[in-house]
């Protein structure tokens, strides 16, 4: 999927879309963002040494489960983070970086969904976490 096709499915628009395409593969969602550069939350993180800020992260790797719940998540519902557990950042991403995903659906009971995943610079481990949220229905 690219991002027309991401825009279909989650809520996100600019600036907070985070990804450039999307695939599932069975039971598990793949993710690819590349970071420009110009991108609002590398101006003050930190001016001469941009580094993609932990927690932009973790919404790139919420972003790319949701390609899991195409149909939990219609017209008029929003996933939200309810939790992240056991984060780990083991190397910075930055400006020319691509960011590859790989995160999986661990357990379900709806509204509530529980997840893993990572979140790769070629074969350069980034972020790994696991984390919950909730589909909610707008008001």
């Amino acid at each position: 999927m690219k991002r027309e096709e991401l825009m279909e499915i989650l809520p996100h628009r600019e600036d907070m879309l985070l990804l450039d395409e999307a695939e599932r593969d069975g039971e598990v969602a793949r993710g690819r963002y590349h970071v420009r550069g110009d991108e609002f939350f590398l101006r003050g993180h930190f001016p001469g040494n941009p580094i993609v800020p932990g927690v932009i992260l973790c919404e790139i790797l919420a972003q790319s489960v949701c390609v899991l719940l195409a149909g939990e998540m219609s017209e008029g519902a929003t996933p939200v983070y309810t939790g992240l557990d056991k984060v780990r950042f083991k190397s910075p991403v930055r400006p020319g970086d691509t960011v590859e995903t790989e995160c999986r659906i661990t357990r379900a009971k709806p509204p509530f969904f529980f997840a893993e995943g990572k979140a790769t610079v070629g074969d350069r481990l980034c972020v790994k976490a696991e984390f919950s949220f909730a589909v909610l229905k707008n008001e």
